[in-house]
């Protein structure tokens, strides 16, 4: 796995990409950890995959949702039966937005 060590440095890099400050001891913790990463990377790339289909998930997909068909709409009672302030069949919410003045 010594092909795909990164030095401190790189690490570093990496860091300010990611807007982190890093300990010195943090900086050799993630310097091994990540060189094992790539590690295993470069492992995988060694396999022969020439005989398996690509895929892009290897979950069946189907559809979950139900058909959309018109219907009657629920009474207006039972639609604001659950929130928790309700005025004349509306909701009613907190301003979210500051007073223009």
């Amino acid at each position: 796995m010594t092909d795909a060590s990164l030095s401190a440095e790189d690490v570093r890099a990496i860091a300010d990409l990611a807007r982190l400050e890093l300990s010195e001891d943090e900086v050799a913790l993630y310097q091994r950890q990540i060189s094992d990463i790539l590690g295993y990377f470069q492992k995988l790339q060694e396999l022969d995959t020439s005989q398996i289909d690509p895929t892009s998930s290897v979950l069946p997909l189907t559809n979950v949702m139900r058909a959309d068909e018109a219907a009657e709409p629920l009474p207006v009672d039972e639609v604001v039966a659950n929130a928790p302030d309700s005025d004349g069949g509306q909701f009613r919410v907190r301003a979210v937005l500051a007073d223009a003045e």
